[in-house]
């Protein structure tokens, strides 16, 4: 499998080929992709950890930093024993590319520990995420680089980070992490984001398309929190839900599943492979969830879960993207060339890190907005940059992928061009 980093540069290069035209200095557009194809910085160190049975161990830390031409870096941190300097350049490319695609002022950053978290204790995981946001302190804060949860971290640990960096200064700065717990200066409205962004691309790509929300069949693969929120809030507008999965597999209903309702079982029984046994649903794998004769499939899980592989079995006519990288690149020119749609994630989940903005913005000014003001900024915020890549789709004849860097990468190079960089 090729390497993420690789698949990311290989994006902006098809992307940037798509955009030179609109440059009449091409020496200046060529010296700022190249500028694209690194990190401005990546930190690299071995913590030292001191363990509850009082022997030390390290462990592999990493944070990378884009570009920041259009602000301070933006990403989230993860505990992952894959965490790797290839992933880390990669997801911070994706969030420089996914904050231009949405308009906020932020660049693109990514960090992470190489650890299992399961094998540790909460002492143990307070100690390092602490050691980590000190390590880090001189290189992030409000203005510098705001990081955020990721996989297998939350607001637990922007929490324990955030005592760690404001200790090493010794003043409050609540800014300088996004994801925190409300009562540090976390957002209402940060738990269901992601899904609820899903959702208001859902229903733009429904306008434009003429689909009735009663009778657009949607599959979703992966129910945590991404997967449940967008399942519950589709659900409420009337989508009908016919498919939904966790790593055991899926439960399938074509006449419409209460999520609410799955919700409660899989909490109750552990999986959906046990729910079904018990309470007599219909149980498939998540690959079958994948190849479903659907309207929409809502792949909410793994990265390149649809590729090469398995993209001529998609029936789906339309893929919303929730999680980041579902669909492979060779998985996506089969798709195209069946002419389904492919909403890309620099859209799709973009609602994660657009009210990390608005918790941010929150905290620069000092003051908490309702829940309902911040669903109503998320909503213009999602509508506009649906609009923005739509109009790109139907001018330049490309994908909606293509249309959505090419907006990015316009916005990224012109902010670089602007302030002399290149």
């Amino acid at each position: 499998m090729a390497s993420a980093f690789k698949n990311a540069l290989r994006q902006l290069a098809d992307s940037s080929a798509l955009l030179a035209s609109d440059f009449p200095d091409k020496r200046r557009f060529r010296q700022a992709i190249d500028h694209l194809k690194n990190p401005q910085r990546l930190l690299k160190k071995k913590l030292v950890l001191r363990l509850d049975g009082q022997k030390k161990a390290s462990f592999q830390a990493f944070r990378s930093q884009y570009n920041d031409a259009r602000g301070p870096f933006k990403g989230g941190i993860r505990f992952h024993p894959q965490v790797s300097e290839d992933e880390v350049k990669a997801l911070s490319f994706w969030m420089a590319v996914k904050c231009a695609v949405t308009d906020i002022p932020y660049g693109g950053g990514k960090g992470g520990i190489k650890i299992d978290p399961k094998k540790h204790s909460e002492a143990e995981l307070r100690r390092l995420s602490k050691e980590y946001a000190s390590w880090l302190s001189p290189y992030i804060g409000p203005w510098k680089d705001v990081p955020a949860p990721d996989v297998n971290t939350g607001e637990r640990e922007m929490a324990w980070m955030l005592e760690a960096f404001e200790g090493r200064f010794g003043s409050h700065a609540p800014a300088t992490f996004t994801g925190k717990p409300i009562a540090l200066g976390g957002s209402l409205g940060r738990t269901e984001a992601t899904g609820q962004g899903g959702v208001y691309i859902l229903s733009e790509y429904s306008k434009i398309k003429k689909l009735k929300n009663s009778k657009t069949e949607i599959a979703v693969q992966g129910f945590g929190n991404v997967g449940f929120w967008f399942s519950k809030l589709a659900g409420k507008l009337g989508y009908k839900i016919v498919a939904v999965s966790d790593s055991s597999g899926g439960i399938y209903d074509p006449k419409g599943l209460n999520v609410d309702k799955l919700s409660l079982l899989k909490e109750k029984f552990g999986s959906f492979e046990k729910a079904s046994k018990k309470e007599g649903l219909k149980f498939i794998t998540n690959e079958d969830v994948l190849t479903l004769p659907v309207d929409i499939l809502a792949p909410a899980a793994l990265e390149n879960a649809i590729g090469e592989d398995n993209a001529m079995r998609v029936k789906a006519k339309a893929i919303l993207e929730l999680a980041n990288g579902p669909t492979s690149p060779e998985g996506e020119k089969i798709l195209l060339r069946k002419k389904v749609d492919v909403i890309p994630d620099v859209l799709c989940n973009a609602g994660g890190v657009t009210v990390s903005y608005f918790e941010w913005v929150q905290n620069l000014h000092g003051y908490r907005w309702t829940k309902e003001r911040v669903n109503s900024e998320l909503s213009v915020v999602m509508k506009k940059s649906f609009g923005d890549i739509y109009s790109i789709v139907k001018s330049k004849k490309v994908s909606f992928r293509n249309a959505a860097y090419i907006l990015a990468l316009k916005r990224i190079v012109d902010a670089m061009m602007l302030r002399g960089r290149v």
